[in-house]
């Protein structure tokens, strides 16, 4: 198959990959979400300090993201289940424009198709937590919650390229992410929801009917996985470079990122 063929193949099982992960992602994501925080529900009584459930919240949600990095589908797409990170990947050169548009939209659908699922199956107790979405804390002016998700995606995407550009760090990264998140969740979500996801607050908010302030969400994670493409090429001074396009890459699946520097399979 010549280079041009490659170039322009759609690789349509790694973007239904991405859709059913993102769905997942949403989904169990948020069920933490309204398991520990819904109204009405056991968590509330058991454990009243609202922070201890946060931090519950985080490692649940993010946990969730690190288990379908590593599953048999995360394997195969890489499992980005966001568009920052997905246009990140792109901007280092690890990804054909076809594919980055494919990733983008499946993973969109995925985040409306978990969603639907959370409100279907919690009713009242997702409703309870606006079923989920992200929004500006009380309190705190929009350039501030803006400036804090452009800072944490930053902090995200660029926490991944480091671990992805060293053959030792690699295979760690579902586990970093894991604790990083968690993090980030506990300390900033009464601030922004801990968005760091396009997919995941459109998709809530698109299900809600309720768009108010997401643009926001679109603009800022986008925003600082882009400055942590910057950062990571200041950083490296062109000595270093991402290994691979996937959260966690093993040699025996088909891989279809661009200057790949460990082994995959190539069909």
């Amino acid at each position: 198959m010549s280079n041009v063929t490659k170039q322009r193949q759609l690789n349509w099982a790694e973007y239904g990959a991405e859709l059913l992960l993102t769905a997942c992602l949403v989904f169990f994501g948020l069920s933490a979400v309204v398991f520990n925080m819904g109204k009405g529900l056991p968590m509330e009584q058991l454990i009243p300090d609202r922070s201890m459930r946060l931090l519950i919240t985080g490692l649940m949600f993010s946990g969730s993201g690190s288990l379908v990095a590593i599953s048999p589908l995360g394997k195969l797409s890489g499992a980005h289940v966001n568009p920052a990170l997905s246009l990140a990947f792109w901007a280092q050169g690890k990804m054909h424009r076809h594919d980055l548009a494919g990733y983008i939209i499946g993973q969109l659908l995925g985040a409306i198709a978990g969603a639907a699922l959370l409100v279907f199956v919690w009713g009242k107790y997702a409703k309870s937590v606006t079923n989920g979405m992200t929004l500006p804390g009380d309190g705190y002016p929009l350039w501030y919650v803006f400036l804090a998700e452009v800072s944490l995606t930053c902090l995200l995407v660029l926490a991944i390229f480091i671990f992805l550009s060293n053959h030792h760090l690699m295979r760690w990264t579902p586990l970093m992410t894991w604790l990083l998140v968690a993090t980030m969740v506990w300390l900033e979500a009464p601030i922004s929801g801990t968005s760091l996801n396009p997919a995941r607050s459109l998709g809530p908010a698109l299900v809600t009917r309720f768009l108010q302030d997401q643009w926001l969400y679109c603009v800022a994670p986008p925003l600082g996985a882009m400055l942590a493409v910057g950062v990571f090429r200041l950083l490296s001074f062109g000595q270093r470079e991402l290994l691979t396009g996937k959260l966690f890459h093993v040699p025996h699946y088909r891989c279809i990122f661009k200057n790949v520097k460990v082994p995959y399979r190539t069909d």
